[in-house]
């Protein structure tokens, strides 16, 4: 049987081959999704609910409190109680969704480069980062084991691994989503956000538990944020701007621009160093918590508290004049989701020779001012390496322009086939 090389999306599927779909994700979680070191908590099959996602098998990152589980938050024993469960997922339960399974994460959501304590893997390329926090989210969206996933991003979280797995994913605007059951890290800019194949799924999500639809709309236009281009390796720089010009192809108006906000990006580290120690200082003691990522926390202890309220003061300014002085009247801003290629796990890892600290710190150079300034970001997949690893486009919108990203993110996956794409390095598996 020749190897698929995509995944369908469910949005595409005729009802009655649904069942089907979602037999076969829990069938590839067991092999395939445990292969790949990605799953915590599997869940008995129960049968789905009536409602506009009924049947959507799904994933949650292990930070977010399932009611079936108790979510460990990536560290080696569980930190939390079961009950009581998210709100979000109430919401996707009552629209039909089926919840199979939480998703391995980093450590406290607190390493870009997905180096989780099962050791999981990028489908694409096992040497390969999956990219992180949300690390086995988009590693089981990536691999077929399930439709959609949800994750959290305080700095890049669900964008970083949409990125390195290829898949497509939303970090919603700061507060759309409810948090409670969800284990903080910073705050200030932590948000729920949704992964899936491809755009269109997650349009049927945003539209079934949020409600509204931007369908017919008028294309937005959008502002290339040069300077951020200027600033990536150059490979990734001429793919992005491959998809830009396929974004350019549907309609949309396009400008280009320097205007990368960079005291935004400073004031966003700053308030994750200093919100993530205030949230987790009991646990700089702590042995089962990782050496690295302990002296990272501790780092947020030089960090006053009056240098935090100072940032945090800040933001509104930054955000008005992000809109005023770059977007104008634009819409929409564009960028990579990342300015360098994913890396290979020895270059995350503390015990190898090639370790480079600064390389944990580019990966979420281009998604942390996102966070700061409380905007939506869509990351949608843009093309390939020289490697065969997948790039990711981002597209970053005014504060509560979700539905209007996910639409762009449709008009554009119209037009291309980078979504949805079966891993190279699990294919055989698949059509096997």
């Amino acid at each position: 049987m020749p190897s698929p090389t995509h995944f369908p999306e469910w949005s595409a599927l005729p009802e009655r081959d649904r069942p089907d779909a979602l037999a076969q994700c829990r069938t590839r979680l067991s092999s395939i999704g445990g292969k790949l070191r990605a799953i915590e908590h599997e869940f008995p099959a129960r049968d789905p609910k009536r409602g506009p996602l009924a049947g959507l098998p799904y994933v949650a990152k292990d930070m977010i409190a399932t009611g079936m589980s108790a979510p460990s938050w990536g560290c080696p024993g569980p930190q939390a109680a079961i009950l009581p469960r998210a709100s979000i997922i109430d919401r996707l339960d009552r629209a039909g969704a089926c919840l199979i399974a939480t998703a391995t994460m980093t450590q406290l959501a607190y390493d870009p480069s997905g180096n989780t304590l099962r050791g999981s893997l990028n489908p694409w390329r096992a040497d390969a980062i999956p990219g992180g926090s949300s690390t086995g989210s988009a590693i089981l969206v990536a691999s077929g084991c399930c439709f959609a996933a949800l994750g959290s991003d305080t700095a890049g979280s669900v964008r970083i691994p949409a990125h390195c797995c290829g898949v497509t994913a939303l970090k919603t605007t700061h507060g759309v989503v409810p948090r409670d059951g969800t284990m903080s890290l910073a705050p200030s800019l932590d948000t729920i956000g949704i992964m899936a194949r491809g755009a269109a799924d997650l349009a049927l999500i945003w539209r079934s538990v949020f409600g509204g639809q931007r369908a017919g709309a008028d294309p937005l236009t959008g502002i290339v944020l040069e300077d951020a281009f200027e600033a990536s390796d150059p490979e990734i720089a001429q793919i992005c701007r491959d998809a830009v010009a396929i974004l350019a192809e549907s309609g949309m108006t396009i400008d280009a621009r320097p205007g990368f906000p960079e005291q935004a990006d400073q004031n966003a580290l700053l308030v994750l160093q200093a919100e993530a120690v205030r949230e987790h200082r009991g646990r700089l003691d702590d042995p089962h918590i990782d050496a690295t990522l302990r002296r990272r926390l501790g780092k947020g202890l030089a960090i006053s508290d009056e240098e935090l309220s100072r940032a945090l003061a800040a933001r509104e300014e930054l955000r008005n004049r992000f809109a005023s002085q770059f977007l104008g009247e634009a819409d929409v801003a564009l960028l990579p989701v990342m300015p360098i290629r994913t890396l290979g796990l020895d270059e995350v890892d503390p015990r190898s020779m090639r370790f480079n600290p600064r390389l944990l710190y580019a990966l979420s150079r281009f998604t942390r001012f996102a966070n700061y300034l409380g905007l939506p970001a869509l990351a949608v997949p843009a093309g390939f390496d020289g490697s065969g690893m997948p790039v990711g486009l981002q597209i970053v919108g005014r504060a509560g322009s979700d539905a209007a990203l996910i639409d762009l993110g449709v008009r554009m996956q119209r037009r291309t086939d980078w979504h949805g794409r079966v891993p190279t390095a699990i294919a055989a598996e698949i059509a096997g």
